[in-house]
């Protein structure tokens, strides 16, 4: 999808700050509907019939994504007598806070969304890895992947595809732990 058809003057960024912010973009269903409106402008209509819901339930979420301040509305034109609005995002893209308690299961619900919604005949990297690594090899790796991502997405170029990164890299809770916390 172009971004030509996104708004001139559009930040690069959105910061989540607050707890309504946050709660908007907990949503799955909310998270679909900002990802139609990431490359163009849509309507309550158009969102409705691309992420497969009622105008009215469209049109709950968009109020409480616009109310957040995640979308706005980018034009209006009038309808047979009806003023049909466009909305689109706030931003090209949202950041969210060092995630906290619950935080990476939003992220990782949100990424599993996206990997679902995306072409099943599409070029995906997908690969999971259980590794045993000192407490210094996990800090470099993690950093590493950091540093990997930050540089990839200096050289996002708005008039390319998108692409998705979504990594992890934590300690699981393994039945030895599990068995000897239960003692």
């Amino acid at each position: 999808m172009p971004t030509d058809d996104l708004p001139a003057g559009l930040p690069e960024t959105f910061h989540v700050t607050t707890d309504e912010q946050l709660r908007a973009v907990s949503s799955l269903t909310r998270h679909r509907i900002m990802a139609v409106l990431r490359f163009e402008p849509a309507t309550i209509t158009q969102i409705a019939e691309r992420v497969g819901l009622a105008k009215g339930s469209s049109s709950y979420h968009v109020r409480l994504l616009e109310r957040a301040g995640l979308v706005k509305v980018v034009r209006t034109r009038k309808v047979r007598g009806v003023t049909e609005r466009y909305y689109a995002m706030a931003a090209r893209s949202i950041e969210l806070p060092d995630p906290g308690e619950g935080g990476p299961d939003v992220l990782m619900r949100h990424a599993v969304a996206d990997l679902e919604a995306s072409p099943a005949d599409g070029t995906r990297h997908v690969r999971m890895a259980h590794l045993r690594l000192a407490e210094e090899q996990f800090a470099q790796l993690g950093a590493r992947l950091e540093a990997l991502a930050d540089e990839y997405r200096a050289l996002s170029d708005p008039s390319l595809p998108d692409a998705s990164l979504v990594f992890a890299l934590f300690h699981p809770t393994s039945s030895e732990r599990t068995e000897g916390d239960a003692r």
